[in-house]
C-alpha cells in the first residue's frame, strides 16, 4: 500500500512537472541553439532544458496568452562570435534587442528578414560590421531601430523608408559612406526622428526631406555641404536639429525657425550672415552657433544671452554679450 501511494505521488509529481511547462516546444528548440551556437555562455546560464522559458529563463519573454515567444532580449555582457541564423525562426518575436555586447561580431544576421512581426529592433554597442541590409525595409511593423555604435559601412539603403510605423531611426555612430537617400523625403505614415551621427556622410541634403515635418535631425559630424534652411520654417513642428561639425554653407539670417525648437547646433560649418531676430522668440535649451562666419550683433532677449560665450565664439564678427560689446 505503501508503494503504491508513493508511485501514485511520484506519478501525480511528473504529471504537474509537465503540466507547468509553457513554453512553446519549438521555440524553447530554437533558443537552446540560439544559446548553443553562442556557445553555451554565462550569459545564457538559465536557458536550461528541464526548466520553463516561460517562468524561468531571463532575456526572454513569452505572451501570456499563446506562450509564444516575443521578446528576446540580451544585454551587456561576454557573447563572443556572430548573430546565429537561428534568431530568424522565432516567428512570433516582437523585440530583438543585443545590446553592449562587446564580442558580437559579423554582419546583421539575413534571417531577420523573417521576424515579420519585430517592432523593436536595436542592435547597438556591438561590434558589427558589413552593411546596413536593405532587407529591413520589409519588417513593416518596426517602430523602432538602431543599428547604433557598430563598425557598419556602406551607404544607406533607400528601402528604410518604407517602413511606414517606424518612430526613431538610429545609424548614428558608425562608417557609413555616401549620401542621404532622397527617399528619405517620402516616409509613409509616421515621419521618424533621425540620427544619422558620427558617420562620413556626404554630399548634400535632399530637398525632399523639406517636405516632411522632423521632430528630430541628428546629422552632426558627417561631411554635408551646402543650403539646409528648407529643412527649418513656421510651419514645422522640430525640436532638435543638430548639424554640426560638417562643411554646410548657407545664410543665417534667411531662416526661419520652428516656434517649438528647443535644441540647435550648427558649430563648426561655414554659415554666415547674423542671428536672426526671430531667434529671441524660442525657447531654446541649447544654442551653439559657434566656429562659423557670422557677423553683427546678437538679439537682445529671450534665451540668448542665457548662453556661455564658448556657443557664439569664433566667428567673423559677431559681437554684443555675451561676447564682447559691438566697436
Amino acid at each position: 500500500m505503501k508503494i503504491l501511494f508513493i508511485s501514485l505521488l511520484i506519478s501525480t509529481l511528473i504529471s504537474l512537472s509537465l503540466s507547468a511547462e509553457l513554453c512553446n516546444g519549438h521555440d524553447k528548440k530554437v533558443l537552446l541553439q540560439i544559446k548553443k551556437d553562442f556557445g553555451n555562455p554565462y550569459l545564457l546560464a538559465s536557458w536550461k532544458s528541464d526548466t520553463d522559458c516561460c517562468s524561468a529563463w531571463y532575456q526572454v519573454e513569452c505572451d501570456s496568452k499563446t506562450h509564444r515567444i516575443i521578446s528576446l532580449n540580451i544585454f551587456a555582457g561576454d557573447l563572443p562570435g556572430q548573430i546565429p541564423a537561428s534568431v530568424g525562426d522565432l516567428p512570433y518575436l516582437q523585440t530583438l534587442d543585443f545590446h553592449k555586447l562587446t564580442n558580437l561580431t559579423g554582419p546583421i544576421q539575413p534571417t531577420i528578414s523573417k521576424l515579420t512581426n519585430l517592432k523593436f529592433l536595436r542592435l547597438n554597442w556591438l561590434n558589427l560590421t558589413g552593411s546596413v541590409p536593405e532587407f529591413l525595409g520589409q519588417l513593416k511593423n518596426l517602430t523602432f531601430l538602431d543599428l547604433s555604435f557598430n563598425s557598419l559601412s556602406g551607404t544607406i539603403p533607400s528601402s528604410l523608408s518604407l517602413l511606414p510605423n517606424l518612430g526613431a531611426l538610429h545609424l548614428d555612430r558608425n562608417k557609413l559612406t555616401g549620401s542621404i537617400p532622397e527617399s528619405f523625403g517620402y516616409f509613409q505614415g509616421q515621419i521618424p526622428s533621425l540620427y544619422l551621427s558620427h558617420n562620413q556622410i556626404s554630399g548634400t541634403i535632399p530637398k525632399s526631406l523639406g517636405k516632411l515635418d522632423f521632430g528630430v535631425l541628428d546629422f552632426s559630424r558627417n561631411k554635408l555641404e551646402g543650403d539646409v534652411s528648407f529643412l527649418l520654417g513656421l510651419n514645422k513642428s522640430t525640436q532638435m536639429i543638430d548639424l554640426s561639425r560638417n562643411l554646410l554653407e548657407f545664410n543665417l539670417s534667411k531662416v526661419v525657425f520652428p516656434t517649438g525648437l528647443t535644441n540647435f547646433d550648427i558649430n563648426h560649418n561655414k554659415i554666415y550672415g547674423s542671428i536672426p531676430e526671430q531667434m529671441t522668440q524660442l525657447n531654446l535649451q541649447l544654442l551653439n552657433v559657434s566656429y562659423n562666419r557670422l557677423c553683427g550683433q546678437i538679439p537682445v532677449g529671450g534665451k540668448l544671452q542665457s548662453f556661455d560665450y564658448t556657443n557664439y565664439f569664433h566667428n567673423w564678427c559677431l559681437c554684443g554679450a555675451p561676447l564682447p560689446s559691438c566697436k
